[in-house]
């Protein structure tokens, strides 16, 4: 039922959001350093790897300066047009071809690139890595505004391996161990009123029994 709904669900998404890559490749062409699209290798379903499909919001190499893989607050690195499209999360949307292709859900762990995922502890990640990671999630909800937080910490490598991935982990394991299509629908409405503003108070309030938020970051939610 669920892969169903993903393709289903992108199809018809792809084919409306057609106008909007019109709009946006030229713009992207002239504003994003001649990059429309940015490629980055994930891991993916049972440790596979792939290449998640995003509209170009940073400069090229991003990877190799800064602060790597993590995006902090008010990042030097991403462009002018770059901060609106991921302030709504309009460049996550190409991800729907990653979804048609099979390699991600639309719910699901969030695919992230092998650094980011050192801070996970080995049984954790095989149990994460046993469904398809998706483009949005529960640790996707929870950590909207992870910039913020990153940048909150002189220290966002450390802190991220140390506080957040292992959150992160707990979330996602959350997810798995309580998967059905109803909670799939529900975080799918949740993904698109937390585009919206919606606080991660009320995700707390609406899913009753998700992990307890670490010390560490509590002053966060």
């Amino acid at each position: 039922m669920i892969r169903i709904f993903d393709l289903v669900f992108s199809s018809i998404l792809l084919v409306t959001l057609i106008p909007l890559i019109i709009i946006l490749y030229p713009l992207l062409k002239i504003t994003g350093e001649g990059e429309v699209f940015y490629l980055q290798e994930r891991v993916g379903l049972a440790g596979s790897k792939f290449k998640v499909i995003k509209f170009a919001t940073m400069m090229k190499n991003s990877m190799q300066i800064g602060a790597g893989s993590i995006t902090v607050a008010n990042d030097p690195r991403v462009l002018p047009v770059g901060k609106i499209l991921r302030k709504t999360k309009v460049n996550e949307l190409p991800q729907f071809i990653n979804v048609l292709k099979g390699e991600m859900s639309l719910i699901g762990p969030r695919p992230h690139a092998e650094i980011d995922l050192k801070g996970v502890k080995k049984d954790k990640l095989e149990k994460i890595l046993t469904i398809r990671p998706g483009l949005s999630g529960i640790a996707s909800i929870i950590f909207r505004n992870e910039d913020l937080i990153l940048h909150d910490n002189s220290d966002g490598r450390t802190f991220y391996d140390n506080i957040i991935a292992p959150y992160k982990a707990d979330l996602e394991i959350w997810y798995i161990d309580n998967r059905n299509f109803y909670l799939y629908l529900l975080l799918i409405i949740l993904t698109m009123f937390t585009v919206l503003g919606l606080k991660q108070k009320v995700v707390f309030k609406i899913c009753r029994t998700l992990p307890p938020i670490p010390d560490k970051l509590l002053k966060y939610f």
